[in-house]
C-alpha cells in the first residue's frame, strides 16, 4: 500500500510546545487528479512562527487538532498530471510535515537548484528567513556604513543573516547570542565585529561598554528584557526594526511589552515592525542580491540539521531551548528514484 506519513497536532501546548503533543500518522495515498503534483519532501523547515500556529486563534493560520503541521518545505516532483512539473522538479511550497505532499501545480513553485543544496530555500533563499533580513535591514534599519547595528537572536537563521548584511553595508555589527559557542561563531565564522552572551553577560551593561555613542540600529527577534536593554542604548535617531518576539511565543495571552519605550522619544528615534510579505515590490531584489552572495560567498548560510520526520516535535522544542546555530531544518529524505509505494519512512 502506497503511504504517508504526517505529524499531526494532538494537544495544544501550555507553555512549551513539547513532543507529547504531536503524533507521526500513517496514511494511504489516493491517486492524483488532474493539475495534482505530489512532491516527496526532503527538507522541512522549524520556525518559531510555528508556536503561534498551534494556539487555535491568532494572526497566523492555525492549526487544527489532528492537523498536518504547517510548514514551508522543499523537495522533488515523484508524480505529476501537469507538464510544468515533471517528475524530478525541484520545487517549494507550504507542504506540511510530512513525507509526501499532494498539491493542485498552482501551490508550488519551481527552484533553481544550480545555486546550491534545495534547503538554501528554506533559509536564506526563503521569504521567512533571508527576505525577511534582508528587508529588515534595507529598508527599515537602513544602517550607514560606520553605524551600530545590534541584532538578537544573532546565531538564528535570521539574526545570521541580517548581521551580515549590516556588515556587507559597512555597519560595526553587534550579535547577542546563548552561549560562548555560539557567539565564537559569530565572531570568527560570520564576521560579527563583537558578541554577547546573553546567558552568561550582563546583555545591558555590555551594550553600555560596546556601544558607548548608543546603538543605531537594533534588529530585535526577541522582545522581552533583551529589548528594553536595547531600548536602554539607543543613539539618537535611532530604528528599531521588529522581526520577532520569540521570548513571548510560549505564551501570547500574556505579552510582555516593553517598559523603556520613552527611550524611543527622548532620542527621536523610531520602532517599525514588519513582515516580509509587506514589501512584494523588493522580493525579487532580495532574492537576487542573497543569490549573488551566496554565490560569490559573500554570505554564509550555516544549517543545523535533524534527520528523520519523526525527530520535527523534537526540533521545535530545540529551537525554544536555543539549541540551533544557523537555519534548524528536518531532513525527511530524498524521494527522487524511491518507490512511492513503499511502507517504509521517506
Amino acid at each position: 500500500m502506497r503511504t504517508n506519513q504526517r505529524v499531526v497536532l494532538v494537544r495544544r501546548p501550555v507553555g512549551t510546545a513539547t513532543p507529547d503533543c504531536f503524533e507521526l500518522r500513517k496514511e494511504p495515498l489516493v491517486e492524483l487528479e488532474p493539475g495534482q503534483v505530489r512532491v516527496g519532501v526532503e527538507y522541512v523547515s522549524v520556525d518559531a512562527g510555528t508556536r503561534t500556529m498551534l494556539r487555535g486563534e491568532g494572526f497566523h493560520q492555525q492549526v487544527g487538532l489532528g492537523d498536518t503541521i504547517r510548514s514551508s518545505a522543499v523537495g522533488r516532483v515523484v508524480e505529476t498530471t501537469v507538464d510544468d512539473f515533471p517528475i524530478g522538479q525541484a520545487v517549494r511550497g507550504g507542504f506540511g510535515v510530512q513525507t509526501l505532499s499532494t498539491m493542485p501545480a498552482t501551490s508550488l513553485t519551481a527552484i533553481d537548484d544550480s545555486i546550491g543544496p534545495i534547503s538554501l530555500y528554506l533559509g536564506a533563499l526563503s521569504g521567512s528567513t533571508g527576505v525577511t533580513a534582508w528587508i529588515g535591514v534595507r529598508e527599515i534599519g537602513k544602517p550607514a556604513a560606520g553605524e551600530t547595528f545590534v541584532v538578537s537572536a544573532a546565531a538564528g537563521a535570521v539574526g545570521s543573516v541580517a548581521g551580515q548584511i549590516a556588515k556587507l553595508d559597512g555597519a560595526r555589527v553587534i550579535g547577542i547570542a546563548g552561549g560562548p559557542e555560539k557567539c565564537a561563531h559569530l565572531v570568527d565564522v560570520l564576521g560579527f565585529d563583537e558578541a554577547i552572551d546573553h546567558r552568561n553577560d550582563d546583555v545591558a551593561a555590555r551594550l553600555r561598554t560596546l556601544c558607548p555613542d548608543g546603538i543605531d540600529v537594533f534588529f530585535d527577534n526577541v522582545g522581552g528584557a533583551i529589548l528594553d536593554a536595547a531600548l536602554d542604548n539607543l543613539a539618537m535617531h535611532a530604528r528599531v526594526v521588529i522581526c520577532g518576539a520569540v521570548s513571548q511565543y510560549d505564551d501570547m495571552d500574556n505579552v510582555t511589552g516593553p517598559s523603556m519605550y520613552l527611550r524611543l522619544a527622548e532620542r527621536q528615534s523610531r520602532m517599525e515592525g514588519y513582515a516580509y510579505f509587506h514589501f512584494p515590490e523588493r522580493i525579487p531584489t532580495a532574492m537576487a542580491q542573497l543569490s549573488g552572495w551566496i554565490l560569490d560567498g559573500s554570505l554564509v548560510v550555516p544549517e543545523h540539521v535533524l534527520e528523520g520526520i519523526e525527530r520535527y516535535p523534537e526540533a521545535l522544542e530545540f529551537m525554544f531551548n536555543g539549541g540551533n546555530v544557523g537555519k534548524l531544518l528536518v531532513k525527511v529524505g530524498s524521494m527522487v528514484g524511491s518507490m512511492v509505494g513503499s511502507d517504509d519512512p521517506a
